[in-house]
């Protein structure tokens, strides 16, 4: 029972975690968490990212920063254009009014965690991916999940009708 309290406290502690960095990252904002933590992700890059190396490096599933991208773009902090090497793939980039409103944003828990989990050592983050994958495929077994409160239709943690 000590453990089964140990689990959840700490997946209650990490979805709290997000939820507050969601809501200062609105309220500061006007974006959400996932939308910083991309827009973070691009802004750190030396180099115009596809949605599949954003998708990598943001450790998300492609569709989900797709979702998140195009909001993005819509409004005007991420640049999205042909490569000039295939013109079959796009390139993404922060635009300056995204850079800019970078200057007044919040570390994301998405950061934090992804950090913590990368001090771990492997064989812990082994066992862990493992263990939380198990339980995910008890809870959630439908696929894979969208980025941090952000819904794949497009709608930033509203309840759907």
């Amino acid at each position: 029972m000590r453990e089964l309290r140990q689990i959840l406290d700490a997946i209650r502690g990490i979805v709290r975690a997000l939820r507050l960095t969601t809501q200062e990252a609105e309220r500061r904002l006007g974006i959400s968490g996932a939308q910083l933590f991309v827009l973070q992700t691009l802004a750190a890059s030396d180099e115009p990212l596809s949605v599949n190396d954003l998708a990598e490096a943001t450790l998300t599933h492609q569709s989900s920063v797709s979702v998140v991208v195009r909001k993005l773009v819509d409004r005007g902090l991420v640049r999205r254009q042909r490569a000039a090497d295939d013109a079959r793939r796009w390139e993404l980039e922060a635009t300056a009014e995204g850079r800019r409103l970078l200057e007044r944003a919040p570390a994301t828990a998405q950061e934090r965690m992804v950090a913590a989990a990368r001090r771990l050592p492997a064989s812990t983050r082994s066992e862990l991916a493992r263990g939380l994958g198990a339980l995910l495929e008890a809870v959630a077994p439908e696929g894979h999940a969208p980025m941090f409160f952000e819904d794949e239709d497009g709608r930033e943690g509203k309840k759907r009708k």
